[in-house]
């Protein structure tokens, strides 16, 4: 949750950048660090699903469940 306050944080940020007519190239950084951002929640997220759900989901018998790991993999690395 960190580092979705942190994004929030930045988009705030970039919001009132836009306002002020701020400088695009010092927009493009901030968009980059909020990207930045979200590519570290989504890999501690996807990490903390594999330990639990996806362990889990196997242990019960449901090997489906990692197609759907492999098919949100896909998506996440487009």
């Amino acid at each position: 949750l960190r580092l979705l306050k942190t994004a929030r944080g930045q988009i705030d940020g970039i919001i009132k950048m836009g306002e002020e007519d701020r400088y695009c190239i010092d927009i493009l950084v901030q968009v980059q660090a909020i990207q930045a951002a979200l590519n570290g929640f989504n890999k501690t997220l996807l990490s903390e699903h594999i330990h639990s759900c996806v362990v889990k989901d196997i242990q019960e018998g449901n090997v489906e469940c990692v197609d759907e790991l492999c098919e949100t993999i896909k998506k996440l690395m487009k």
